[in-house]
């Protein structure tokens, strides 16, 4: 049986949930941004923090911030370059 995830701390929500590139269509394929990836990769670009102090600022350790900063930038990348739709949604982790 695998652990439940354990609750995170997600200091600033985004004020838009939804990015997609201008002139696209209502069908464009979508990428899910989970809240928590959004939050570790608000954290990591934009806030001046160390490295441990990330993983503390959202309870979480330090490798699993790295895979949720992995994952995010594997999502973002992935949508930038094939022109797709970026959601960012509240869905626990599976």
């Amino acid at each position: 049986m695998a652990r439940p995830c354990k609750d995170r701390n997600i200091e600033k929500e985004p004020c838009y949930t939804c990015f997609k590139p201008s002139k696209a269509k209502d069908d464009i394929e979508k990428i899910h941004l989970r809240l928590d990836e959004y939050e570790a990769i608000r954290l990591l670009n934009l806030e001046e923090v160390s490295n441990i102090d990330w993983a503390k600022k959202m309870w979480i350790s330090g490798p699993t911030f790295n895979r949720l900063t992995k994952s995010a930038h594997k999502k973002l990348t992935d949508a930038i370059v094939n022109w797709k739709c970026i959601y960012i949604t509240c869905d626990k982790q599976k």
